[in-house]
């Protein structure tokens, strides 16, 4: 990396990414073809960045993707009603609506989150992450379907949503979580019926590091809307606690990264890789910053901020190329997530490092 912007701060990091990925999308913005959580999560953090930044120019792409999916009437122009990776973008929908007062961008919350009421579960209730996945929870669910539920709860007084979300997390916690490292299994099939699935304990293989990442990314985001005395907050705080704790464990010290499979990091053939690191990265700064980690863990952030920043670099026209990540991802076993090819600058990495450097941007500096 050049000299010339080894000294950007994080949120200049933020906006790089930002300028990088509406470049590589002008002027169909992003892929038009659905409603779905790559644009979701990649303008999620856009939105972060633009309400640190104020540019509106963020805020205008943001708009400008939505609009190109949202219908007049408030209907969404392509979504699949039995994913929950097609709920997740709709957490966009919410700064819209508050800034435009526009109805059918409420509409639009209307006719995604509702969908959840009646959305098809295991036995003990926990949601199907497919429809084509009978009865399969995975970690990256609760990303999908908990921040957007929460806060619908509270913009609009439906308080069933609380519970509603607060029961997914802890149903997938007391599943998927591994009593000796700590960490949580990719997911969990009660019936064991996938052809993953443990046939004892129904869970799948491995540590897989973006999915548990977006665990930690969710129960921070749904914090930040549900009520403070809710039943089950005291009860998911000392798991995300827990969490994170482990993961530092787990920090690869030479690089501040971690691997694509987290505790395997010993394996000859396994890889650092960068949107899990960047996920980890935001969620314990966040977990500092709202009060839920000591300051101490600063330090675990810091490491894996420098080290996803230590693996950038520039194309031709110096635009930030962030690499060594993951393509999208199902449940599988070791040599599944080792075989997985890397893309540079996909939407759900570049969506995970903008949220990183947006939260380091609010964070003590290292050594203070």
């Amino acid at each position: 990396m050049n000299s010339s912007v080894s000294t950007l701060t994080p949120i200049e990091w933020a906006e790089k990414a930002c300028e990088a990925l509406m470049a590589k999308f002008e002027p169909e913005l992003l892929p038009p073809d659905r409603f779905h959580y790559h644009q979701g999560v990649f303008l999620s953090g856009m939105e972060k960045c633009w309400r640190q930044t104020g540019n509106p120019k963020y805020y205008d792409y943001i708009k400008g993707w939505v609009d190109s999916q949202v219908l007049a009437d408030g209907s969404i122009k392509k979504y699949k009603t039995d994913e929950l990776d097609d709920i997740q973008p709709g957490v966009l929908l919410f700064n819209l609506f508050e800034q435009t007062g526009d109805e059918r961008y409420k509409k639009a919350l209307y006719t995604l989150v509702p969908l959840l009421k009646s959305w098809r579960t295991n036995p003990s209730g926990g949601f199907w992450h497919k429809g084509h996945y009978p009865n399969q929870m995975w970690l990256d669910g609760l990303y999908m379907a908990g921040p957007i539920a929460v806060q619908f709860g509270k913009t609009f007084g439906e308080s069933e949503y609380f519970d509603m979300m607060t029961y997914q997390a802890l149903l997938m916690a007391k599943h998927t979580k591994d009593p000796r490292t700590g960490l949580l299994y990719h997911g969990w099939d009660e019936t064991k019926e996938a052809a993953w699935a443990d046939p004892v304990t129904g869970l799948a293989p491995e540590f897989w590091g973006r999915a548990i990442g977006w665990y930690p990314v969710a129960l921070l985001e749904m914090f930040e809307y549900l009520p403070e005395d809710h039943q089950d907050k005291a009860a998911l705080t000392a798991i995300l606690q827990d969490l994170l704790d482990a993961l530092t464990k787990f920090q690869d010290p030479a690089t501040g990264l971690w691997y694509q499979v987290i505790d395997k990091g010993d394996r000859p053939d396994n890889w650092l890789e960068n949107s899990c690191s960047s996920l980890f990265v935001h969620a314990i700064a966040k977990a500092v910053r709202l009060g839920y980690l000591d300051a101490k863990y600063l330090e675990y952030a810091w490491k894996g901020y420098q080290g996803v920043i230590d693996t950038l670099k520039f194309d031709e026209n110096d635009r930030v190329v962030i690499g060594n990540i993951c393509i999208g991802t199902g449940i599988g076993d070791y040599a599944h997530y080792i075989a997985r090819p890397t893309s540079e600058n996909d939407l759900h990495g570049a969506g995970a490092f903008t949220l990183m450097c947006v939260e380091m941007s609010q964070a003590q500096p290292a050594g203070q």
